[in-house]
């Protein structure tokens, strides 16, 4: 099942023995525990009927023992066990799950890692918890992923935020959602109840330059914008942390990728879907495209590559951070 379907049938409801959570992402396993921890019993019920439990403090059959107990004065007694991977033999609870207790809610926080389903004991556990309850695989969103995932949340707490102020989040707060939606909840925090979230804003709470960032320098070099691309380039030399070379060449690389996708695209209103961006940059792309023709992307991507492998030592003596960004940057607009 996915995040929101398993959201959803809880809200109707809907419950199942057990919830295994498992993968990389651990916010989405966080965010399915603590619903079913603060919603599925009363205040009353859960003096008696909710526990509780860490992997490091508890084995599989003493974890089934509990299991099998029948709630207090309540439809359902809710076990979690967070940081579930630390229990040994794990594949063991397979013999719960021949016949589990329906009135028992076991949730099971496996994070930062999948059940190894290569084991054949293993296998025989995943077929036995998808037969009898939810199996939920928490992958980490990829970076053309997270655009969206921002727009949802800031609309799901009845906000809105532009393309670009969403576009600034995406680069800098990268794709850990606890940290991602932790500042998302401090910025709304200190804003009126629906309002517009815009870079000055985000400038202003989180302190991501609106004017100094990743988006500025593609969209100057774009324009070939010689004297806008060397104020942001000095401004990203003065603080090298906080601009660091290789994740600027990063950036760039994906910026002239999507410029060949647009080049290379027969039917341009396509270019949002296919590109991975919104619908406000494409003119920006197709702008830049004009400017660069594919022969000279195809340049430009072999230079962030020669860079990329100089920021990183190689073939550079002496040269700076600061000569190679402002070198390097002359190569491509030229």
């Amino acid at each position: 099942m996915k995040y929101n379907d398993i959201i959803a049938s809880l809200k109707k409801k809907i419950y199942h023995p057990i919830y295994f959570l498992m993968g990389d992402e651990g916010y989405f396993i966080d965010q399915i525990s603590n619903y079913i921890e603060k919603n599925v019993l009363t205040e009353e019920e859960k003096s008696f009927n909710l526990s509780v439990i860490y992997g490091q403090d508890i084995n599989v059959k003493s974890l089934i023992t509990n299991a099998r107990r029948y709630p207090m004065m309540a439809n359902h007694q809710v076990i979690i066990v967070r940081e579930a991977q630390q229990i040994k033999n794990i594949e063991e609870l397979i013999s719960y799950l021949e016949q589990p207790l329906m009135s028992t809610i076991l949730v099971v926080n496996y994070k930062y890692k999948p059940l190894d389903s290569r084991k054949k004991k293993i296998k025989e556990l995943i077929k036995a918890i998808e037969k009898k309850g939810v199996l939920f695989k928490s992958k980490k969103l990829y970076d053309n992923e997270l655009p969206e995932w921002i727009n949802n949340y800031i609309k799901s707490k009845k906000y809105k935020i532009d393309a670009q102020a969403t576009a600034l989040l995406s680069e800098y707060l990268g794709t850990d959602l606890a940290k991602v939606s932790g500042e998302l909840d401090k910025l709304i925090i200190s804003l009126p109840k629906g309002s517009d979230i815009t870079p000055d804003i985000i400038e202003k709470n989180i302190g991501i330059s609106k004017e100094y960032n990743i988006f500025e320098l593609q969209d100057a070099i774009g324009e070939r914008n010689i004297l806008k691309i060397n104020r942001i380039i000095n401004h990203f030399s003065s603080d090298p942390n906080t601009y660091p070379l290789p994740k600027t060449i990063v950036g760039l690389y994906f910026y002239f990728m999507k410029l060949m996708t647009y080049n290379f695209l027969k039917d341009k209103s396509e270019a949002a879907v296919k590109m991975h961006v919104h619908p406000f940059f494409v003119k920006k792309y197709a702008a830049a495209s004009r400017q660069y023709p594919i022969r000279k992307l195809v340049q430009n991507i072999t230079i962030l590559r020669e860079f990329d492998m100089k920021s990183k030592g190689m073939g550079n003596v002496s040269s700076s951070n600061e000569d190679l960004l402002k070198e390097m940057t002359f190569k491509l607009i030229h």
